[in-house]
């Protein structure tokens, strides 16, 4: 069936989770969930609302089955598989390692859907769960473990929503303001980049940016520090500082926004792929190729991140 003559009720069912970690007396754990309407265990997962965005759908399925407010880690693939009523079924999933403030501050109560918790070793999960494709979640979460690239902090690299064209603006290029397109862009990604949890700010200085990365500042309460090396006025300029900027971002190694414009970012995705000995793939190239009001979530390993990217993701505003 070509894409144009598919239905709402032929295209895939799309879900999103999280493989949520913990470590326990030097032991690593993983949460089940308990599901009491359907008498399985499994790792917590949910489906796409309207209106919503796959990192966005994790962290608030996440939330409501289990009571834990999460952030997202790296991601770990799909499991596909087909429903009972015929049609396919595609889930997303991530890692996320939960910290003891976190499990004391779950929300959670035994209900219809969600029985119970269990936070087990990799051991007993593989025992326990229910579904064969939940075992792939894991082992390649173990693989990632083994490796000690488990702990990752993220690199996002944002590209400004929408803009009024510059022919039809006749100020600086800097002062260019947000179509009501690309104002909306920047409300639907906000609550999605949110979910990776980052700490630090940074935009280029240009109205385009501070506008795109204003509802994510307000959402994390936040402040945004406006910086001219990451702006195309630099670029344009050749007076930009990239390197300076993407450099204080991996000493810090802690999770942040770059918000910047469509010729800079190949350079900022370029210097973290050269800072972390990264090759250029399919996933780098399209990072580097982002449209207007897109982003590209680079995760780092926090304790070896010269030893190479531990995985790219690209995401946009939510469809329709």
């Amino acid at each position: 069936m070509t894409p144009s003559t598919r239905t709402d009720a032929t295209l895939p069912v799309l879900a999103a989770g999280a493989l949520c970690w913990r470590i326990v007396d030097g032991t690593v754990r993983i949460l089940l969930v308990h599901r009491g309407d359907r008498a399985d265990v499994s790792l917590p997962k949910g489906k796409l609302d309207p209106g919503e965005t796959l990192p966005q759908t994790a962290v608030r399925e996440i939330e409501e089955e289990t009571g834990l407010a999460i952030t997202l880690g790296a991601p770990l693939g799909t499991v596909e598989y087909t429903l009972p009523n015929g049609r396919e079924k595609i889930v997303y999933y991530w890692s996320s390692e939960i910290d003891a403030a976190t499990v004391a501050a779950s929300t959670f109560v035994p209900n219809a859907e969600i029985s119970g918790l269990d936070w087990v070793t990799l051991e007993k999960a593989r025992r326990v769960l229910s579904y064969a494709h939940d075992h792939d979640v894991i082992d390649r979460f173990v693989e990632r473990l083994e490796a000690g690239r488990a702990r990752t902090f993220a690199i996002v690299a944002l590209r400004h929503g929408t803009a009024v064209p510059p022919s039809s603006w006749d100020g600086p290029d800097s002062t260019r303001p947000l179509m009501q397109r690309g104002a909306d862009q920047a409300l639907s990604i906000a609550p999605a980049i949110a979910a990776f949890g980052p700490a630090k700010l940074v935009s280029s200085t240009a109205a385009r940016c501070l506008a795109t990365i204003a509802p994510l500042a307000g959402l994390l309460d936040l402040p945004v520090k406006q910086s001219r090396n990451i702006s195309q006025d630099a670029w344009e300029d050749a007076d930009g500082d990239v390197e300076k900027v993407v450099a204080k971002r991996m000493r810090k190694a802690v999770s942040a926004v770059l918000c910047s414009h469509g010729p800079v970012l190949p350079e900022i995705i370029l210097e973290i792929a050269r800072l972390t000995n990264s090759p250029s793939d399919t996933a780098l190239r399209r990072a580097a190729e982002l449209s207007t009001g897109e982003y590209a979530v680079l995760h780092i390993s926090v304790d070896s991140p010269a030893t190479g990217i531990v995985a790219v993701e690209t995401h946009g505003p939510a469809r329709g």
